[in-house]
């Protein structure tokens, strides 16, 4: 694509000033996809810097609101500042010493030494634009978030290497190797896409119980060492490798293993790929399994310290968001940037 601009901003008109129907109803419909993909995201951004009162607002808002502080004489803390709507002190700024009721005591700034008697319903807090960074510079205070980040940068690299490896020499045995039994086993591999997770769960557990993988990073990473999608997808890859590449390396004296590393795996490199990829946000967003099997704290990922946070009595919002966009970041970079390696990976499996 010589002119990606171009080729985004095309239309069926003559020009900007001449826009087909088609061309209204095509540009609706993609913002509307936009709008419904991202906006989520956006509002997780825009609340992850909100403090908790103006998360409890209602009703909500997108930008992040502060209300305006002043420092007073007389009094140690800043005093919030609210401009007065109805009564006799009507257009004034105020600030708030205390609050009974619906009745708040509030001071001139200017005569901090009178007294003034304010109906909640005759003001309105003057906000501003504010970003309520102490949310994730809280965080590294409150827990040990670097053991939880490097926990799940472990688990992840490491089980994603080893389902690389496993899956690939099960796809090369199976697309390559003319055995007996080599449809029932592919039979069985795919029939495994049909067991849902929970039902493996509990024998899952109790044989890593009995190998003493419980507690332990290991037991998160091993189960999950070879998966029947990874198999399917790079068989599927390897199908397309013509077999006489194979047959020239074996009259070369070349051994089964030199094969796999110097020709199938490099051969094989836009699936294995996709699968990387696909590998690091199922370990990263892995949730239910190390949820059962890790009962330590310092072996937490950060999907079960992101957990944590949500309390049986009280639940600190604005900590939780910011924790939520930290731990969404680096997943969200890895498909941004590697995204488009998944679409022509899978659509180069589809045929021989």
């Amino acid at each position: 694509m010589a002119n990606p601009v171009k080729f985004l901003t095309r239309t069926r008109g003559n020009g900007l000033g001449g826009l087909h129907w088609t061309d209204w109803l095509s540009y609706f419909y993609l913002f509307c996809g936009v709008l419904l993909m991202f906006l989520p995201v956006i509002w997780l951004g825009f609340s992850s810097f909100k403090t908790e009162a103006d998360l409890l607002r209602f009703p909500p808002r997108l930008l992040p609101m502060a209300q305006e502080t002043i420092v007073v004489d007389g009094y140690d803390d800043p005093l919030p500042l609210y401009r007065i709507k109805g009564g006799e002190h009507e257009g004034k700024t105020l600030a708030q010493v205390r609050r009974i009721g619906i009745i708040a005591q509030m001071v001139d700034p200017a005569t901090p030494d009178e007294r003034l008697k304010i109906n909640i319903k005759e003001r309105e807090p003057i906000e501003s634009f504010r970003l309520a960074t102490e949310n994730y510079t809280e965080l590294f205070k409150k827990f040990n978030f670097g053991r939880y980040l490097w926990n799940s940068v472990f688990i992840t690299a490491t089980a994603t290497i080893i389902m690389l490896i496993v899956n690939s020499m099960a796809a090369f045995a199976l697309s390559k190797y003319q055995f007996k039994g080599r449809t029932v086993v592919l039979a069985l591999v795919i029939g495994t896409l049909m067991i849902p997770q929970t039902v493996v769960l509990v024998p899952l557990f109790l044989i890593s119980k009995e190998l003493y993988l419980t507690d332990s990073l290991w037991g998160v990473i091993i189960p999950g060492a070879a998966t029947p999608t990874g198999v399917f997808l790079l068989r599927q890859y390897m199908l397309t490798i013509p077999d006489e590449i194979l047959d020239a390396a074996r009259m070369d004296k070349a051994s089964e293993w030199k094969i796999f590393w110097r020709i199938i795996l490099p051969l094989s490199a836009p699936a294995i790929a996709v699968l990387a990829i696909l590998a690091i946000m199922w370990r990263w967003n892995d949730f239910l399994w190390p949820l059962i099997v890790l009962s330590d704290s310092n072996n937490f990922t950060l999907q079960l310290a992101l957990n944590a946070f949500q309390g049986d009595l009280n639940t600190q919002w604005s900590n939780l968001l910011a924790m939520t966009m930290l731990v969404l970041l680096p997943i969200a970079i890895v498909f941004a940037f590697l995204q488009k390696y998944i679409a022509t990976g899978i659509a180069s499996t589809g045929g021989k």
